[in-house]
């Protein structure tokens, strides 16, 4: 797969050889608007709901969880250009407009790219703890 500037990502094994997750995370891109609509992919996103215990997204790969009924009736974000869209993909959705990253439980969305890095560092706290996170957050930087 290329990406938007041609950086090329190309996987070293398929979701069947990756054995059991702990965490999904469905990234954004230009692409989540073709995966919304791919049956294929919904029904592969909606098995997954089933088995792993923490789904994330960043950006507009709420928008593909909302296309798979994944956020009905819960709080969730996602870039500020598409919130409207959040909504209409479906009205039950308490779209989160001012929240850089909403924890639903077994659900996390984030709103763009700066704000996945936000997520992923109250992943690491949620997950490992808030040193931890911190250590990271010090190590890159941020």
């Amino acid at each position: 797969m290329s990406c938007a500037k041609g950086l090329v990502l190309q996987a070293h094994a398929d979701m069947a050889e990756a054995g059991e997750l702990a965490v999904l995370l469905h990234p954004g891109g230009r692409g989540t608007r073709g995966l919304m609509v791919a049956p294929g992919h919904l029904a592969w996103v909606q098995h997954q709901r089933r088995k792993v215990p923490l789904l994330t997204s960043v950006c507009s790969g709420a928008l593909v969880y909302a296309a798979a009924g994944l956020l009905a009736g819960r709080p969730a974000t996602t870039h500020r250009s598409l919130l409207d869209r959040l909504a209409e993909v479906d009205p039950t959705i308490d779209v989160r407009r001012d929240e850089r990253w909403v924890d639903a439980g077994d659900v996390i969305t984030s709103a763009g790219i700066a704000a996945g890095i936000d997520m992923a560092l109250h992943l690491v706290a949620r997950l490992a703890s808030k040193e931890r996170s911190a250590q990271v957050r010090r190590g890159i930087e941020y």
